[in-house]
């Protein structure tokens, strides 16, 4: 079996990673031309994407945003059209559930199966073939992707026999998400005020009811003043985007999402947004004459 994996950031180079030590013929592509050639001196397949697309099984789609993704597939030098019949795409950017289903209906139009798959977990279980997907596509579209699915994930959730219901509860999920790590900038930098240091901070609340899996993931990195990116700040103007722009065509009032995003916002606009997400805390701290560990 061949995969190609399109997008080597910290998500998709954990996947092209779990693909290769499951025994796959793997290609990575990026952007990054080092990230490339990284994967490639650890046994990565040489070649061009345009010239193996013929080829490959199934393209592992893992770049930012739709717009990339559907450049990927119908740009100028789009995979759908060269991809064989009865091959598969997993697309796991984050996007709108409708987007989603245009995916599929133009994929399908080239005899190319779409699954809509959306990734959580962070970059350690992706490097660790542990992640959860939440997947929607036709039975033929899982029964193509199966064996990648397996290589790079812990969980499949099976949401639909169409594209758009993978999308939509990752758009649940990146809400929670979302919200949760600008609670815990909140949290931190509130406890500070009261004399509580961010490293009590986290042995505590992280024993008690208030904590969360995002709280425990991000705010040690604001204890060690580390702020090397795993999932920068501007994913989330991008994601809780995406939240409120579903949330407006539903009629459905998302208020927790929208001050949050404003947090997100403010950080980007303060030029972190390539930090990594906990450096929403440093808003919060500059507003409160706050200072920050390692600052």
């Amino acid at each position: 079996m061949r995969i190609a994996v399109v997008g080597l950031g910290s998500m998709g180079y954990g996947v092209a990673t779990s693909l290769l030590k499951a025994g796959y013929t793997t290609y990575g592509f990026d952007v990054v031309d080092a990230q490339r050639a990284r994967f490639l001196s650890e046994g990565g397949a040489p070649g061009d994407l345009s010239k193996i697309a013929p080829q490959i099984d199934t393209a592992v789609l893992v770049v930012l945003n739709a717009a990339q993704t559907a450049d990927v597939l119908f740009g100028p030098d789009g995979l759908a059209a060269k991809m064989k019949p009865g091959s598969v795409v997993i697309a796991c950017a984050t996007v709108a559930p409708e987007f989603a289903r245009d995916m599929e209906r133009r994929c399908a139009e080239h005899g190319v199966h779409y699954l809509d798959a959306p990734i959580s977990g962070g970059a350690a279980k992706a490097a660790t073939g542990a992640l959860s997907v939440m997947a929607s596509g036709t039975r033929d579209s899982f029964a193509a992707a199966r064996p990648a699915l397996k290589a790079m994930a812990e969980t499949v959730f099976e949401l639909g026999d169409t594209a758009g219901a993978g999308s939509a509860m990752k758009a649940v999920n990146q809400l929670l998400a979302g919200v949760h790590i600008a609670a815990m900038a909140e949290a931190i930098t509130f406890g500070m005020t009261q004399g509580i240091a961010p490293d009590q901070f986290v042995d505590v609340i992280s024993k008690c009811a208030g904590t969360s899996w995002m709280l425990e993931n991000r705010a040690p990195h604001i204890v060690e003043g580390d702020y090397t990116p795993r999932s920068s700040v501007d994913i989330w103007p991008k994601d809780l985007g995406i939240v409120l722009d579903i949330a407006k065509a539903a009629k459905f009032s998302a208020p927790i999402t929208a001050v949050a995003l404003q947090q997100f916002l403010a950080a980007s606009g303060s030029g972190l947004g390539a930090e990594d997400d906990a450096a929403v805390a440093k808003i919060y701290a500059r507003n409160a004459g706050l200072t920050l560990p390692g600052e």
